[in-house]
């Protein structure tokens, strides 16, 4: 071995056994790597940061965005809201939520997939009283699945398909994953959803919650002219609001709460539902029946100059402006163009009009506001703000031309019309200007430490390959394996490489393993598209541990597992991928 290649093998070692310590960050340890590498000048100076804009690093910043953008615009609710059902059995539950986030994660990245429908998860395990941690892990595995499809489903992909580029001359388009990765993610999903889940250890069957306690508010919702669910009755809706976790409390009319008979009155066009739930569920049940925040002129006046929306909870402190009075009283609405959605107290009930509710030192509020006014809306109150948690208010009326829009941009980038990172950031261009997303929050939907480390182990996996450490590598494999046919070369190049995910970050992983792989094709004088296609199922094919995949980490919490639980499923899970993989790479990416 040269200097060279031995310092790139420290480095690596290095990295790799800090991910394994987990002592410190992944994206510190990858960039100190680097800076390491130029000082050793191993990476050269010119490019110790082409990796911060190499198309991989764009487009999983870029595809986070649209993922927000999609959830934004009502787009996934759309989907979530008319097929999750919490009376079904729970091999019913895990068959349809995994086909959910499989079908979600192939075509939004499959870490903002999970984050999407882990609280759906939640919520429904919650109502049909059975433990999250029974359906939590078959999620987690299926969205890992279903961003094998694609492209843009998950890292790997898109770091295989550059790689590609750059060694061969063309990168792999939309979907030619789909045809291996479609047929792996079919038999994972159905081992999951049949069998799999049988295997997660029965103390899990305990609820464990969200580390977040999510207050619930009561709150009012208006019928606006033309609603279809005019002369309909509170009864009637009873499905609906059951079906978004949300409770019909009263009916107001005419500025007046409706007693008695209420729930069997018919809804005229300005009635204002009185409701408690949940932020989310309140902003879900909003958006499923097309209703309004405020009356007409209230909303009027909140929309007045154009700006978006903001939703914000504030604590009502013994100095507060609210203290004692209403909402009304205060002139909220028409002082500081605010609407008062909902009010928790805790064990208090609250039987007046929202607005018109004296408010007591305490109590929470919803408010919402125009965009960029939170501070001095909370700092005129004289309230105390709680900690952001990312409440958004749902475009709803913008769903179809979100979808719309990106569709148009994945049947773009698939026929070659338009380079993917492009047409990525033309959609992120237009959720901006159709404000579906607030140019203010743009940012905040990229997940920085992931763009570091990319950016950091792009140039150092160029050194190694421009070393000869990955032929060194391939050597050394193909040394091991001398004698054996080239299928079984390639299912060892697949087990090595699904063996390093499960301990190590794929995107890492990814970004050694491709090179090795084209250099052994190569070696054996065959196509090294089969080899990359094997790089990229196994990198993605991370199911023994919670630190070999975001979403494995994402779960361990919430679903209550201990670092041993994820084998038990997981171990079967990956021969499945092996045994299902192989066959279909030699089919449709022939050596």
């Amino acid at each position: 071995m040269t200097s060279d290649q031995i310092i790139l093998f420290s480095l690596f070692g290095g990295v790799f056994a800090m991910l394994l310590w987990g002592r410190f960050r992944y994206d510190l340890v990858a960039f100190a790597a680097l800076m390491i590498g130029v000082v050793l000048g191993v990476v050269p100076t010119k490019d110790a940061f082409s990796g911060f804009g190499h198309p991989a690093t764009l487009v999983v910043a870029l595809v986070l965005v649209v993922s927000a953008g999609l959830v934004r615009s009502g787009a996934v609710y759309l989907i979530t809201r008319t097929l999750v059902d919490s009376s079904r059995s729970l091999g019913a539950h895990i068959a349809l939520m995994g086909g959910i986030g499989g079908v979600l994660s192939a075509f939004m990245n499959n870490v903002a997939a999970l984050a999407l429908l882990m609280p759906v998860d939640i919520q429904t395990a919650r109502k049909a009283g059975r433990g999250v941690g029974l359906s939590l892990m078959p999620l987690s595995f299926c969205t890992i699945l279903g961003g094998m499809v694609t492209l843009i489903g998950t890292p790997p992909n898109i770091i295989i398909a550059t790689i590609r580029e750059e060694s061969l001359g063309a990168p792999f388009k939309m979907f030619d994953f789909a045809p291996v990765g479609g047929i792996t993610a079919l038999a994972g999903l159905a081992f999951v959803a049949l069998v799999g889940w049988r295997f997660i250890p029965q103390r899990n069957v305990q609820d464990h919650a969200l580390s977040e306690d999510f207050a619930s508010y009561l709150a009012e919702l208006t019928v606006p002219e033309g609603s279809k669910f005019i002369d309909q009755t509170l009864t009637d809706l009873e499905e609906l609001a059951e079906k978004n976790d949300v409770a019909l409390i009263g009916l107001i009319r005419d500025g007046k709460r409706l007693r008695g008979l209420a729930r069997n009155r018919a809804l005229r066009a300005g009635d204002a539902l009185v409701i408690e739930a949940t932020p989310d569920a309140l902003d879900e049940f909003r958006a499923a029946l097309s209703l309004d925040f405020a009356d007409e002129k209230r909303e009027e006046l909140l929309r007045a100059d154009g700006a978006g929306l903001n939703v914000i909870e504030v604590v009502v402190a013994e100095n507060s402006r609210l203290n004692g009075r209403t909402a009304q009283s205060v002139g909220l609405a028409w002082r500081r163009r605010t609407v008062l959605m909902g009010i928790s107290r805790e064990g208090k009930a609250i039987t007046s009009q929202i607005r018109k509710t004296p408010l007591r030192a305490g109590d929470i509020l919803l408010l919402l506001v125009p965009e960029g006014t939170e501070a001095d809306v909370t700092d005129w109150l004289g309230c105390l703000p709680l900690a952001d948690r990312g409440l958004a208010v749902t475009k709803d009326e913008k769903v179809w031309i979100a979808i719309g829009l990106f569709a148009a941009a994945v049947v773009a980038a698939s026929l070659g019309w338009v380079y993917l990172p492009i047409a990525l950031g033309i959609v992120v261009v237009g959720f901006v200007l159709l404000k579906i997303i607030p140019i203010t929050e743009v940012y905040d939907h990229i997940e920085w430490p992931v763009v570091v480390l990319l950016g950091s182990m792009i140039p150092l996996g160029a050194a190694l390959e421009t070393s000869g450490g990955t032929q060194l590598i391939a050597g050394s494999l193909l040394t091991l394996t001398e004698g054996l046919p080239a299928w079984a070369i390639l299912t060892v190049l697949m087990v090595v490489t699904m063996t390093l995910s499960d301990v190590l970050n794929n995107t890492a992983t990814t970004i050694v393993a491709a090179p090795i792989g084209i250099q052994m094709a190569q070696s054996l004088g065959v196509s090294p598209d089969p080899f990359l296609m094997a790089v990229a199922i196994a990198a993605s094919a991370a199911f023994l541990t919670p630190i070999g995949h975001k979403n494995n980490t994402l779960i361990l919490g919430p679903g209550g597992y201990g670092f041993g639980d994820y084998w038990r499923m997981g171990l079967p899970l990956e021969i499945i991928v092996v045994g299902v993989s192989i066959p279909a790479i030699l089919v449709f990416w022939p050596l």
